[in-house]
């Protein structure tokens, strides 16, 4: 795996840098804007919240992206931030290769339903 260098950037700050400030929009109008509450939306903003697969599509309609986009920012900074703060997954031994290649070896018939 290889490891960014630099902490991604939260949804929530590129809506607020990207959108919400140029366009003068403040965090209530745009939670109205979106059927969301004022809370959710500041959590997002002042990453404390993650975007969700509901809210991405939200974001994705109201500024006319793409889900896809959200979710991959959110998974970004998730990932750096569970690879950064805890060494505890690199403890987990790996499957030898030929174990994880068995399908090959085993009959691959379909199972019959009833």
């Amino acid at each position: 795996m290889r490891k960014m260098k630099r902490k991604p950037t939260h949804p929530g700050k590129i809506i607020k840098e990207d959108y919400l400030e140029p366009l003068s929009i403040t965090i209530k109008d745009m939670a109205e804007l979106l059927g969301i509450s004022r809370k959710t939306l500041s959590k997002i903003i002042n990453e404390r919240g993650s975007v969700t697969p509901d809210m991405a599509l939200r974001l994705s309609r109201a500024f006319n992206t793409t889900a896809d986009l959200w979710l991959n920012l959110q998974k970004n900074y998730d990932l750096w931030i569970a690879e950064s703060l805890s060494k505890e997954w690199k403890k987990v031994k790996q499957i030898p290769l030929h174990l994880l290649h068995f399908k090959d070896k085993v009959n691959s018939e379909p199972v019959a339903s009833h």
